[in-house]
């Protein structure tokens, strides 16, 4: 028998994770990179002890439907890319997909949306 073996998905998450979340400011950039390409013109950051403790992004994007809020935490969900010619024609900051599964892969994280035209926010809390 072989000595290779697929690694269990919590575990290959958490080692995305590392390459993702390298200290707190590496998931203050990803945050906010994903606000630019949502549209915001403002977004506020708060940080609790220097980001060990809380890290709030709030921004004035576009907002997310309620099954695109649940779907943005799997791995390499995105909406820029659809077939291999899209990675020539990125314009946009974040695109892998990878940023919230792998905060969400070593953090508690709270996910609260609305789009405009919804009348509720959604909320999406993953531990």
């Amino acid at each position: 028998m072989g000595k290779l073996k697929v690694l269990p998905a919590n575990i290959a998450n958490m080692i995305a994770a590392g390459e993702v979340v390298q200290r707190p400011a590496s998931v203050v950039k990803e945050l906010m990179e994903n606000a630019v390409d949502a549209g915001a013109d403002q977004v506020d950051v708060v940080v609790k002890d220097a980001g060990r403790t809380s890290i709030q992004v709030i921004d004035n994007g576009v907002g997310m439907s309620p099954a695109d809020a649940v779907l943005c935490f799997e791995r390499h969900a995105t909406s820029k890319i659809a077939e291999a010619e899209d990675l020539q024609r990125i314009t946009s900051y974040g695109f892998r997909g990878e940023a919230l599964a792998s905060i969400a892969a070593v953090a508690e994280v709270s996910l609260k949306t609305r789009r405009a035209a919804d009348e509720t926010a959604t909320q999406v809390s993953i531990s």
